[in-house]
């Protein structure tokens, strides 16, 4: 119960960051080219030092298997999203995007490091690496309408790639960055969640909030995104042991999501209907303040039978 209360009240914290960012972007502090600054510092500096720190533990035997079992699931989760989405919406391009792929980096690892402290990161490493991969692959294709768009030195080079490789040496080799270093990570790691949801409240200002939320596709997606998944997720993680459960949860807020807001890079590069892929961004994590604590609670629940 205790993190689905840390869950609240750190989704609350996230939506009223969005509406600092939400009003800056309106009285014109922040601009367009602004928030593609603050997009860029996101997606090269603090998601990368969140995935580099999240390794910084010991290597043991524990957090050996806990790495491989993790990214295992992960990758199992991810391909459970693709195949709903694919299922649920088979003519909608931008629905089934917006199905397949949650939101872990800016929505997930923050209520992850508030509700379960750092050290639960590092079990969604794999969970993030899946996503990016997956987006990279069948996401273009769905997107384009057509086969492969796969691009294996793009996808090293990939800022979240770079990242998980450098925080996996240091975890595996044991070595003891110092602490200037360390605190630098750190500090830039704070970053995230802010920036992230300043970025969200950005979209949001953009948006045509009074036909948005007549838009019955868009809560179609949520639905999925949000419950369906979710729920299918739960039976799939019900197996792991007591012991695992906070790998279960972080794995299980990671997938819980809403819809992750590369959606909206997707789209605008394969000429796809972008106001539409925003749009499914902010309707999902709208709900998603309701959605992901009764989710979590419901896990929990079903997970102690």
């Amino acid at each position: 119960m205790d993190t689905v209360l840390t869950l609240v009240k750190q989704t609350v914290t996230m939506f009223l960051l969005a509406g600092v960012g939400f009003a800056m972007f309106k009285s014109g502090k922040i601009s367009k080219e602004g928030s593609k600054s603050i997009g860029n510092i996101l997606i090269y500096g603090s998601l990368p030092c969140v995935l580099i720190s999240s390794f910084f533990i010991e290597k043991t035997q524990e957090h050996m298997v806990g790495l491989a079992i993790s990214a295992a699931l992960g990758f199992l989760l991810v391909l459970l999203s693709i195949l709903v989405g694919k299922l649920c919406f088979r003519e909608d391009p931008i629905a089934k995007f917006a199905a397949a792929f949650s939101n872990p980096g800016f929505f997930g690892i923050p209520l992850i490091l508030a509700s379960l402290g750092s050290g639960c990161v590092f079990y969604v490493a794999g969970f993030i690496a899946c996503v990016n991969l997956g987006q990279w692959t069948y996401g273009v294709a769905v997107m384009t309408g057509q086969k492969g768009g796969f691009s294996f030195k793009r996808l090293v080079t990939a800022p979240f790639a770079i990242a998980i490789a450098i925080g996996l040496a240091i975890f595996l080799t044991g070595i003891e960055l110092p602490g200037i270093l360390k605190n630098s990570i750190t500090a830039i790691k704070e970053l995230n969640t802010p920036l992230a949801m300043f970025t969200v409240g950005i979209y949001l200002a953009q948006t045509d909030l009074k036909n948005m939320f007549f838009k019955k596709s868009l809560y179609s997606i949520s639905l999925v995104r949000l419950l369906v998944i979710p729920a299918l997720a739960i039976l799939l993680l019900w197996p792991l042991p007591a012991s695992m459960l906070d790998m279960k949860i972080a794995l299980f807020i990671a997938t819980a999501c809403p819809v992750g807001s590369n959606i909206a890079v997707y789209a605008q590069l394969h000429n796809q209907d972008y106001a539409y892929s925003v749009e499914t961004v902010i309707i999902s994590t709208i709900l998603a303040i309701i959605t992901m604590p009764v989710m979590v609670s419901l896990a929990q629940m079903v997970w102690a039978l």
